[in-house]
């Protein structure tokens, strides 16, 4: 490592990171339909003439068709590429939006969300294995926590847009607008490199250590790296067939599922999608519900911040612990005020505070670490299978999350509703403690290399040469690949 960063290594930076950013503006495209539909339903409610029930499918229409699209991301990605992908999903977006904005009836406006869901599908499947890929391993936390940052600042975005268009209710410009920023995107993409990880799955060695240069700038770092990506890829098992095989695959698979069932049960989205009923509930008016809805959306972007300054630095297990706990009080409180009756001005605000200490649990936690995570904890052969496997869990998840909030509200009330998902999220300490590994600071294929030599899944973060030192440290690219039993 060079001791003074030269030229060429600080255009590889700053190539590096435009990289990274502009792949996680995929998550500013989830993000923004997130958003919109929260601030619409009630005004499409208003005019189709449709029932609780019908909304939660427009609502949760959207998780349905990312559920599909998560599935075909898989093919494409190993086929077509990570870019090709993106291209594919950022097309789709702009589509789906439209169609959103131009819909005639609440049956028109699912399939619309639909296929709005197949482009979110690909993205939030594609995205986070692009930034892994790419990313320099100091900062591939922080820059897979940069897509969730990119999810926030989106929410937020359609948050605002729809504050300002319910003023006079046009509910049609609330769900087109995004058309806008997702056709900037597709323009963007054309100017991403492909992954050299998938190029070298496709036998395009030199143009792989082009991209690695020019990305990291060394080009002994980038040989060292090319040679660790080579070895992996020596392995003949992949995807499927990995996972008939290999037990060690499907522990992995395994984990990646649980972690995403984990995120989706935190009840994270039940804010995002329903924060202006959850604010009616507490006692406010329309315009109010909104105004707070977009403070939510602040609250999650500012909050995200937390996770990428720290997660390289205290790692992700501390920081997934307190976040799942400050969830449980902040839902818990929640639930205890609307048991009591909110009735004064001064309960309405203590409890969007714990609704907002809630958002703050999320940001700061689970929200980008699970993704990051997810990305991590896959070996290269079968990490398109993987991702895939995990990103459909979460859009089924999501979805489920999405077509019942509304019917539990209606069933067993507000306060046990909040409860529920606050004991979820105490069982989720108790799963991070016994199956979730640290991996700050140890390279993909260290993590790769315990998996494999069956390890527990909450050591395969362990460093090479654990048992001699007192502290994780970073991998060499050429240290030994034999660990002990």
């Amino acid at each position: 490592m060079n001791a003074v960063a030269t030229p060429s290594i600080i255009h590889a930076r700053t190539t590096a990171v435009f990289t990274c950013i502009l792949a996680a503006l995929a998550g500013l495209m989830f993000g923004l339909d997130i958003g919109v539909i929260s601030g619409a339903t009630s005004f499409i409610q208003k005019e189709f003439q449709v029932s609780d029930h019908v909304i939660e499918w427009i609502v949760s229409a959207m998780m349905l068709g990312a559920a599909a699209g998560a599935l075909g991301a898989s093919w494409m990605s190993a086929m077509l590429g990570r870019k090709r992908s993106l291209i594919l999903g950022a097309t789709l977006f702009v589509a789906g939006s439209l169609l959103c904005g131009a819909a005639g009836s609440a049956q028109m406006l699912v399939i619309a969300r639909f296929v709005l869901g197949l482009a979110i599908g690909i993205a939030t499947f594609t995205a986070p294995l692009y930034l892994a890929e790419v990313a320099p391993e100091k900062t591939r936390g922080a820059m897979i926590s940069l897509y969730q940052l990119m999810i926030t600042i989106g929410i937020l975005v359609a948050f605002l847009s729809d504050t300002a268009f319910s003023y006079n209710g046009n509910w049609r410009w609330m769900l087109g607008v995004i058309a806008i920023p997702g056709a900037l995107f597709l323009l963007g993409l054309f100017f991403l490199p492909d992954s050299p990880r998938w190029l070298m799955m496709r036998g395009r060695t030199q143009q792989a250590k082009d991209v690695l240069n020019r990305l990291r700038g060394d080009e002994g770092l980038a040989n060292r790296e090319l040679a660790d990506i080579a070895e992996q890829l020596s392995t003949p098992q992949r995807g499927w067939h990995l996972f008939q095989e290999n037990a060690n695959f499907r522990r992995s698979v395994g984990l990646g599922v649980l972690l995403q069932l984990m995120q989706q049960f935190t009840g994270m989205n039940v804010v995002m999608y329903y924060a202006p009923r959850i604010f009616e509930n507490m006692g406010y008016d329309q315009h109010a519900q909104l105004w707070f809805t977009a403070i939510v959306g602040l609250t999650n972007v500012l909050a995200t911040f937390i996770a990428i300054g720290l997660v390289d630095k205290l790692g992700r297990k501390p920081i997934l612990y307190t976040g799942f706990a400050v969830m449980a009080v902040g839902l818990g409180v929640v639930g205890a005020m609307m048991h009591a009756g909110i009735a004064s001005h001064a309960q309405q605000l203590f409890t969007v505070g714990m609704l907002l200490t809630f958002i703050v649990g999320f940001a700061m936690s689970a929200g980008p670490l699970i993704w990051t995570l997810c990305s991590e904890v896959q070996p290269l052969k079968g990490r398109d299978f993987g991702i895939g496997c995990s990103t459909f869990t979460n859009w089924i998840a999501n979805m489920i999350v999405g077509a019942t909030f509304l019917s539990l509200l209606n069933g067993i009330g507000n306060a046990a509703t909040f409860w529920l998902y606050s004991g979820l999220n105490l069982i989720f300490i108790a799963l991070t403690f016994w199956l979730v590994p640290e991996t700050k600071g140890v390279t993909l294929e260290q993590i790769e290399r315990n998996l494999m030599a069956g390890l527990p899944l909450r050591k395969i973060g362990t460093p090479p040469a654990a048992s001699h030192a007192s502290a994780p440290h970073r991998m060499d690219a050429h240290a030994t690949a034999q660990e002990s039993a």
